[in-house]
């Protein structure tokens, strides 16, 4: 597990997290599959040891000592009294091949990480998006194919049960037309972000790049590909609570869709994403798109699921969303969320690792005719959400040009 923070511990700040993530994701996640007798040992790497101590007791209070003595023992690096910010290269070291990561750390390290251990014959899961750049998804799928490793990205909205029930409705309704997205996340998220939003990476990235995959995927098989993108970004928020001057706290991308085997057939997709929604929302997340096509449409606003909890000690009426992570134990005492989207994305990635490791290269190919968030199946995501950045930064429509299977930006 290579970061260390909210998404793969629920450690921030000195203690657990203050969002829907109290317990953390990957950690949790891997150390039930390991219970499950899916994994086997777990390390984690980071950057500063000096939090190693404090984690381990955050995980031992809120997961081993909850969910019925879990293990939740991991090797770290670097050492508990080091700092080494390419502490990722001793803990790759460490692994076999056929073993795999989970990159879980700033956009602007994905890259490299995951060239690293690809060239070491590690499988890769890497949080969305996957890289900043076309050039650098391309290089890792040249790489991924050279060394035969599974690398997975890590959209797990694609297992939303309405979202995949959607993306499935909307193979028969016909010629896709348009399609509108918003997602945000509380001003708060700024305080966790601050060290990298607006400098190494933004809110497109961090939050577009969801419904962007969800909206590729769906259209990918009815033949549609992305043509050119323009973007809009608002700012002043983000500056306020003293992010860096460039972060800007919403980005809507407008991206031009066209029917590869009938270019009269053209489509528009909008993809808002914003980090500095208000903090009494009542959910840590909206989220929501509308798809219409030739033959029907699909709305789906899965910020309010019908289920919410009024509890004095918030002080307000909360939605909240149990398919993610459902972090209540089983009647075990167990963790008994193995079946909320967030959890299955990485069974997903574990199951694609053993097969390609019991039945050889030709199990990748298997995988990416699945429609798995495979590398192969998301570099279109990628270059829309880069075309996007590059829109903003020099004020100008961007061009996406795919011939005989080589993507580039114009």
């Amino acid at each position: 597990m290579v970061g260390t923070g909210e998404y793969t511990t629920g450690f921030v700040g000195g203690g657990a997290s203050g969002s829907d993530k109290k317990v953390g994701v990957v950690g949790l996640t891997m150390f039930d599959l390991r219970r499950r007798g899916k994994v086997g040992q777990l390390s984690m790497v980071g950057t500063s040891g000096t939090k190693y101590p404090a984690i381990r007791e955050h995980l031992h209070k809120n997961i081993t000592q909850f969910y019925n003595g879990l293990d939740t023992s991991f090797q770290s690096y670097p050492a508990d009294d080091k700092v080494d910010p390419h502490a990722y290269k001793a803990a790759i070291d460490a692994l076999s091949p056929g073993d795999a990561i989970t990159i879980f750390t700033p956009d602007t390290t994905h890259y490299p990480i995951a060239l690293y251990a690809i060239e070491r014959k590690i499988h890769v899961l890497i949080t969305k998006p996957a890289v900043k750049s076309l050039a650098h998804h391309l290089a890792l799928l040249e790489a991924a194919k050279k060394h035969g490793v599974f690398v997975y990205i890590e959209h797990h909205k694609r297992y939303d049960p309405a979202y995949a029930d959607a993306r499935f409705k909307a193979q028969s309704l016909g010629d896709f037309n348009y399609f509108y997205s918003y997602m945000s996340q509380p001003k708060s998220q700024l305080e966790t972000f601050k060290a990298w939003a607006g400098v190494d990476s933004d809110i497109s990235y961090y939050l577009n790049s969801h419904h962007i995959d969800i909206n590729e995927s769906m259209v990918q098989t009815l033949g549609y590909t992305p043509i050119k993108v323009s973007a809009s970004a608002s700012k002043g928020t983000a500056l306020d609570l003293g992010c860096a001057p460039q972060t800007e706290d919403t980005i809507s991308l407008l991206v031009h869709w066209v029917k590869t085997a009938d270019p009269s057939k053209r489509a528009t997709g909008v993809y808002t994403a914003s980090w500095t929604a208000p903090q009494k929302a009542g959910v840590h997340s909206n989220q929501y798109f509308h798809y219409m096509a030739s033959g029907g449409e699909i709305r789906i606003d899965q910020a309010k699921r019908g289920y919410d909890v009024a509890d004095d000690r918030a002080g307000q009426l909360m939605w909240y969303n149990p398919f993610y992570m459902r972090y209540a134990p089983d009647e075990e005492g167990n963790f008994g969320g193995q079946g909320g989207y967030g959890y299955v994305s990485f069974e997903k990635f574990v199951d694609g690792c053993r097969a390609v490791n019991e039945r050889g290269v030709e199990a990748l190919e298997v995988l990416d005719k699945r429609g798995l968030p495979t590398l192969r199946n998301t570099v279109a995501t990628t270059a829309i959400l880069e075309a996007g950045r590059r829109a903003i930064d020099e004020g100008r429509e961007v061009g996406i040009e795919e011939k005989d299977g080589v993507w580039s930006l114009i």
